[in-house]
């Protein structure tokens, strides 16, 4: 996966480009994740896990042994405001400095913030940092997603969405605010990488960002949005591809897929391949790799 990425001979289509692994809050390593997606007849995937990029050796390796081609990404936390944002990047360098130094922060403030969580909860519940660590595969930074495995595990809650819903959930006494980049910053950063940023859901019941967020975004690189994402709603949707119409933006489609972390199944929205060659031939920080 060195810098330069050229078209394969191989066929792209078509494509998961946004698949969560258990390198962040994904329930499978990447291996089994792309072995899902191919279960569901996808012939190009991307693992874009939150922050990291370091289940992209295993997942490629997957991916080439089942004659898939695996486009390297990973999504960078945002934040506007309250509200946050994510930024789908793909081919990007993994070494480059500039990004680095942001997930590098933005891992260290997930990881501050989960044990102060983990403190607040364990006055009230039987819970543990120890608990919360064997919900966590090796190598992945802790996050809300495992001390929710740990609740389960624990009993005090169901499922994923009872935690967030509840215990985990921004209203809760026990929250702690995530650091995260402005959009513009963190775009311009994938970017700058040598990446291709994609907004991610960006038409959740939230609404749109402010218009003058996304022309910066758009000033800063921004090559497109992930406009097949089971979260996206109208009117949003439909304004966000007027926007991609008039300004010749590229716009995919994926299935978010975490595992049993969510319902969303791979393939459910895809990229098609004409598509998928648009961010090959845009990216220069990694390359695509083929069968």
């Amino acid at each position: 996966m060195s810098a330069g990425s050229s078209a394969p001979s191989a066929p792209f289509g078509p494509g998961d480009l946004h698949l969560h692994s258990d390198h962040s809050d994904g329930t499978e390593p990447p291996a089994a994740v792309m072995a899902a997606a191919h279960r569901h007849g996808i012939r190009t995937a991307a693992l874009t896990d939150h922050d990291t990029t370091s289940g992209w050796a295993e997942a490629a390796e997957a991916a080439v042994s089942l004659g898939m081609s695996f486009l390297p990404g990973m999504e960078l936390s945002a934040r506007h405001e309250w509200r946050s944002v994510h930024v789908l990047a793909y081919l990007i360098d993994p070494d480059d400095t500039g990004l680095r130094a942001l997930t590098d922060r933005i891992r260290e403030s997930r990881l501050t913030r989960a044990r102060t969580m983990a403190e607040r909860i364990g006055r009230d519940y039987d819970l543990t940092w120890e608990d919360i660590e064997e919900q966590t595969a090796e190598g992945a930074t802790i996050g809300r997603p495992h001390i929710a495995d740990a609740l389960i595990a624990r009993g005090h809650v169901r499922d994923r969405g009872e935690a967030f819903g509840g215990i985990l959930s921004p209203a809760s006494d026990y929250y702690v605010a995530l650091y995260a980049p402005d959009p513009v910053t963190a775009v311009a950063a994938v970017a700058g990488a040598g990446g291709v940023p994609v907004i991610a859901h960006p038409a959740g019941r939230a609404g749109l960002l402010p218009g003058r967020v996304v022309r910066g975004m758009l000033d800063a690189g921004l090559a497109g949005f992930e406009l097949g994402h089971r979260e996206n709603v109208e009117p949003a949707l439909g304004e966000l591809r007027r926007l991609v119409a008039e300004r010749d933006l590229i716009a995919t489609g994926s299935s978010d897929y975490h595992g049993r972390g969510k319902p969303n199944i791979p393939g459910e929205n895809t990229t098609p391949e004409e598509t998928i060659a648009r961010i090959v031939a845009l990216g220069t920080g990694s390359s695509v790799v083929t069968p």
